[in-house]
């Protein structure tokens, strides 16, 4: 009896202990105010746009904007970059990814918005820069943090102003969960650049990817989750979707080598009557705006320009 409950316990620590190791690897991060937002990704498909990628770095962390803090639903401080270019534009926010910092995974996306006329608010995803939290959930409460930002435009511009949601990677499957939420009728359009389909499956993914077999080491992925980041690992942008009220524009490289493009097929075909999905060849994670900035530019503007045209909003040029 002693024997078995020493064996039992032996277990039990081992698995809190690698199930404490699973949420450290996956879902720990302590949030910089003053991370380098010139760290790029590694690997050749940054690397060698990296002089490009640096100057829209520089040109939008040169450029004023307001501080702007939120409280989560949850508690945690919120922060986001606000900039102005016209009284009563549509208003785009701005997600960014997994580890990612907001100036550089939307350096093009911003430039793209502020040149068209859109107001913009440039998040801090909770865990990253300036916000608070040391837990990333994958879109899980992140699209409640969505959800907080929306409320929050709502109250300060009103509720005539259109709204658009854009994400990157992680930010595109967060705004993409949030499309299922009950989302005020000035959310005219959600746009996801390099989503994947689920937080699930993208672990399962990089799993693989490390050489870990999934199936155990998702066991523990999962209890780590409930006992350490107090979040159960659900929710599916593949779901979400199906229940979204606004049009929605899926962006994927065909050659992205983090999140693959098949995911966005599979969100596509669980609604394409709602969405729009536009891939771009050699694109890699994440840049298909630096690999064919004209057609990226086209293809987002004419998507916006129907759904505020549809929704009755106008769009107003900068001053």
């Amino acid at each position: 009896m002693i024997a078995a409950l020493i064996i039992l316990g032996t277990l039990i620590i081992f698995a809190l202990g690698f199930s404490y190791y699973a949420y450290r690897s996956a879902f720990y991060h302590l949030p910089r105010a003053d991370e380098d937002v010139y760290r790029l990704p590694k690997g050749e498909q940054y690397e060698r746009e990296r002089g490009r990628m640096t100057a829209l770095i520089a040109e939008l962390d040169r450029l004023p904007f307001e501080e702007v803090r939120i409280r989560s639903r949850d508690g945690k401080t919120l922060f986001g970059r606000y900039y102005h270019v016209a009284d009563g534009a549509p208003l785009e926010i701005q997600f960014h990814g997994y580890h990612g910092a907001a100036i550089r995974d939307f350096c093009g996306g911003n430039k793209l918005a502020r040149e068209a006329g859109r107001n913009t608010l440039l998040i801090d995803e909770r865990a990253h820069g300036k916000s608070g939290g040391r837990t990333i959930t994958f879109g899980i409460k992140e699209r409640n943090d969505c959800a907080a930002w929306i409320n929050y435009a709502c109250e300060r511009f009103g509720d005539e102003v259109p709204i658009i949601l854009s994400g990157v990677s992680m930010g595109a499957a967060t705004v993409l969960m949030a499309a299922e939420l009950d989302l005020p009728q000035n959310v005219v359009a959600i746009m996801a650049d390099s989503p994947y389909t689920s937080p699930e499956a993208i672990i399962h993914k990089v799993c693989r990817d490390r050489g870990l077999p999934p199936a155990p080491t998702m066991v523990f992925i999962r209890i780590g989750a409930m006992l350490f980041g107090h979040f159960r690992l659900t929710g599916s942008a593949v779901e979400a979707v199906k229940k979204a009220k606004v049009p929605i524009l899926i962006i994927h490289g065909e050659d992205d080598r983090f999140v693959p493009c098949e995911m966005a097929h599979e969100i596509y075909a669980a609604a394409p009557d709602k969405i729009t999905l536009e891939t771009f060849p050699d694109a890699g994670h994440g840049i298909s705006y630096i690999a064919d900035t004209a057609r990226y530019a086209a293809v987002t503007e004419k998507f916006i320009a129907e759904c505020l045209k549809k929704s009755g909003g106008q769009k107003i040029p900068p001053q």
